[in-house]
């Protein structure tokens, strides 16, 4: 039997057993049918197919292929971004986050948000030896994130420019036009050429912050999961800047004030259990308690506000809050992405007794705690 070419094979792929028609009697390659078999092993789970009367069914595979098999598997047959995106729908579509309980598929996954959202998920179901590597997984993660989010958080709170001049010669303040029309006397036409003699640059407004408060609130329930990390991740970069007192209180049924750990993020996501109930009026009434001076303190709340409590109650507690003249964030998600999925009803309500409602990313929460702050 002849094999099919490259085209077809990826057409056939794509398709499953539905794209049959396409091959014309070829062959699938040794190498598309073990393709074949590693994608059937995950998406016939999709329901989808079964109401469109889509049957995938097995290649040239064993009937039943464990986890760590599967991943040996993908990574032999499959480029990166395929592997990734393979190991995100096993996790996050499928829900298969128990393959994260063996020791050997932790070991061969890529370390990524959403592969640290599900070990957070997971982590009470680890032995110790697991629960030790998917630390590293925790740490790798968190390392990477903080490299990238620190920079961006920390230069909201490094000053505006001005528009006097600095002796201080600093490129992020080159003056450009007032330099380009100082030396224009250096301009050659014929060499199409302004050569600066006398560079110009501004100096900087410091911000002067002085004793402000920001307590981020963070919903642990299971949907919430980037939100959680990021929200470490953010308190983390807050925690040292000078004058900003910072807490991180993380809430279901239950309020855990993990203020003390801030300054270890990993440890903090450790601690940190995914799921259960969500009563977010407990948390701002435990956040009430802690504000020293209402219009120096910021609150955070990052949620979908689907609220398990007394909604009278939680709403009631934010219009206290705002009233006492404290600034009152309400964040349907704070992550890379920043794409809100919350109860909107809830939200126009606690939007109507003051609370700022939207989603951001860890940088823009940065630059509206310096905003308004500075």
């Amino acid at each position: 039997m002849t094999e099919l070419d490259p085209t077809l094979e990826r057409w056939r792929l794509i398709l499953g057993a539905a794209g049959e028609g396409v091959t014309c009697g070829a062959a699938l390659s040794d190498q598309g049918a073990g393709r074949d078999a590693a994608l059937d092993w995950l998406y016939e789970r999709d329901g989808d197919y079964d109401r469109r009367d889509i049957r995938r069914t097995g290649g040239l595979g064993p009937s039943v292929v464990q986890a760590v098999d599967w991943l040996d598997e993908i990574h032999r047959l499959f480029p990166k971004a395929t592997i990734e995106r393979l190991e995100r729908d096993a996790v996050q579509r499928f829900g298969l986050q128990e393959i994260l309980t063996d020791p050997g598929v932790l070991e061969r996954m890529e370390p990524n948000a959403e592969l640290l959202g599900a070990v957070l998920r997971t982590k009470h179901l680890m032995n110790p030896e697991v629960l030790r590597m998917a630390r590293r997984i925790v740490e790798q993660v968190v390392r990477e994130l903080m490299e990238r989010l620190a920079q961006e958080i920390r230069a909201s709170f490094t000053g505006t420019r001005s528009r006097r001049p600095s002796r201080i010669p600093r490129a992020a303040d080159f003056d450009f036009p007032k330099t380009v029309r100082a030396n224009l006397s250096h301009y050659r036409p014929e060499e199409r050429k302004l050569y600066v003699e006398t560079a110009h640059f501004r100096g900087r407004t410091r911000r002067h912050v002085d004793n402000w408060q920001v307590i981020l609130l963070v919903d642990q329930s299971g949907s919430m999961a980037s939100s959680v990390i990021h929200s470490a991740v953010t308190a983390a970069c807050l925690w040292n800047l000078p004058g900003i007192k910072t807490h991180l209180i993380a809430f279901d049924t239950e309020v855990v004030d993990l203020t003390h750990d801030v300054d270890d993020p990993v440890e903090l996501l450790m601690r940190v259990q995914l799921g259960g109930g969500t009563d977010i009026g407990r948390a701002f009434a435990y956040a009430a308690q802690l504000v020293e001076n209402p219009r120096r303190t910021i609150i955070a709340c990052i949620s979908d506000f689907y609220e398990g409590g007394s909604e009278h109650w939680l709403v009631r507690t934010a219009a206290a809050l705002v009233a006492q003249g404290t600034t009152v964030l309400g964040l349907a998600a704070l992550d890379e992405q920043a794409d809100p999925a919350f109860d909107r009803a809830m939200g126009q309500r606690l939007a109507d007794v003051g609370v700022h409602i939207g989603a951001m990313t860890p940088g823009e929460l940065a630059n509206f705690i310096a905003s308004t702050i500075g």
